[in-house]
């Protein structure tokens, strides 16, 4: 499944935001997953992005599904500082 991280904005800043994210994401979008599928986290068209609320949006995948994750369009200066310090 590829889900477009800009459908929560192009500015994904705070903990509280990122976690609202996750949880309308896991209530609309990730319900039909299994197991086995991949999530693809696309974050083209994210102008910023937090460490904070990278941490809220990837920690909650990573709880609640044991699916591989893959991240793209990662070439943002923000995205990429930032997803480098969460999955440290």
């Amino acid at each position: 499944m590829i889900l477009s991280i800009s459908k929560f904005g192009e500015v994904l800043m705070s903990r509280p935001s990122g976690k609202d994210a996750f949880l309308m994401a896991k209530a609309y979008i990730l319900n039909t997953l299994t197991q086995n599928d991949e999530i693809i986290l696309d974050f083209a068209n994210v102008k910023v992005l937090t460490p904070s609320w990278a941490d809220e949006f990837i920690t909650g995948l990573k709880i609640n599904y044991s699916n591989k994750i893959i991240f793209i369009n990662t070439t943002n200066e923000s995205v990429d500082a930032s997803l480098k310090t969460v999955l440290k």
